[in-house]
């Protein structure tokens, strides 16, 4: 989810664009920008915490940490 896909749902939930000024349109960026972050850094926990596959050789548990980068670097997009 990016800015972008917050600014769609807002319009989708009737949220009325054209009627707000230029410092509510850079408060609402800002917003959507830290709700992106919040649910980037909410799936990169979950990935963290689960368990992807066990190293069949070694028997250790492989953790999503990898998918969990994957997630956080999308912010430099």
């Amino acid at each position: 989810m990016d800015r972008d896909d917050i600014i769609r749902m807002a319009r989708e939930a009737s949220f009325v664009w054209e009627d707000l000024g230029l410092l509510d349109r850079l408060a609402f960026y800002k917003f959507a920008d830290l709700v992106a972050a919040a649910e980037r850094e909410a799936c990169a926990k979950l990935a963290e915490e689960t368990v992807c596959v066990t190293h069949l050789p070694t028997g250790v548990k492989i953790y999503g940490s990898r998918v969990a980068a994957a997630i956080r670097a999308r912010s430099n997009k």
